[in-house]
């Protein structure tokens, strides 16, 4: 049997700060530049051009910061907080990382397992920060506005920093499903459902609720 873990408008805002996400960092490596100087500008000219592909990163940054406000302000008014970290999440994630190496069953969990929801709190930080400068530099280029070179630099620093940060979080992310007992978790981001025999084993506090 299935059973729903995440419902539509999770799976949809999931795929929508994904993709979002994914023509942010490609948009955003072509502005540095490097089109031309790796010969991309073979597959197309507009790879090379500064303001087609600034465009493309301000569309895509359009769509990141939707689905970004969206996605707290929905729960938010839904009082759901299943994904906020809570007390003892360290520990308990800790505890899972030990249990699956030495084959033993691990804790009780809730809906999300602790490492889940202190990822979910590092990518929170690091969206917040490309947000925040993201928007700053969407600002110093409007027409008549400079900003003092520290700000800029400072600025554009903090927005790589959370390009880096986000491109490792999205490894670790990945590199989750190697240990088997996350793949289960993975047709729930499509078709949403999970095994009803692996949400009793594995989120018992959740199948509790």
């Amino acid at each position: 049997m299935k059973i729903i873990r995440q419902p539509l408008t999770n799976r949809v805002v999931h795929w929508g700060i994904a993709l979002s996400c994914f023509g942010l960092i490609f948009s955003g490596i072509l502005q540095m530049p490097v089109a031309k100087r790796y010969g991309l500008t073979s597959l197309g000219e507009w790879m090379g051009n500064y303001f087609t592909t600034l465009s493309m990163h301000y569309f895509f940054g359009l769509i990141f910061v939707f689905f970004c406000c969206f996605h707290v302000f929905y729960h938010a008014l839904n009082k759901e907080f299943d994904i906020v970290p809570k007390k003892g999440d360290v520990k308990g994630s800790i505890l899972i990382f030990k249990a699956i190496l030495s084959g033993k069953k691990e804790p009780p969990s809730a809906k999300y397992l602790p490492e889940q929801r202190l990822a979910w709190a590092a990518f929170a930080v690091t969206f917040l920060i490309l947000i925040i400068t993201g928007l700053l530099k969407t600002y110093k280029n409007l027409p008549g506005v400079q900003l003092d070179d520290p700000w800029t630099f400072y600025i554009a620093q903090f927005h790589n920093l959370g390009f880096v940060l986000c491109i490792f979080l999205f490894l670790g992310h990945m590199a989750a499903f190697m240990i088997k007992a996350n793949r289960s978790l993975l047709p729930a981001m499509f078709s949403g459902k999970v095994d009803r025999s692996y949400a009793l084993e594995r989120h018992s506090l959740w199948s509790a609720e």
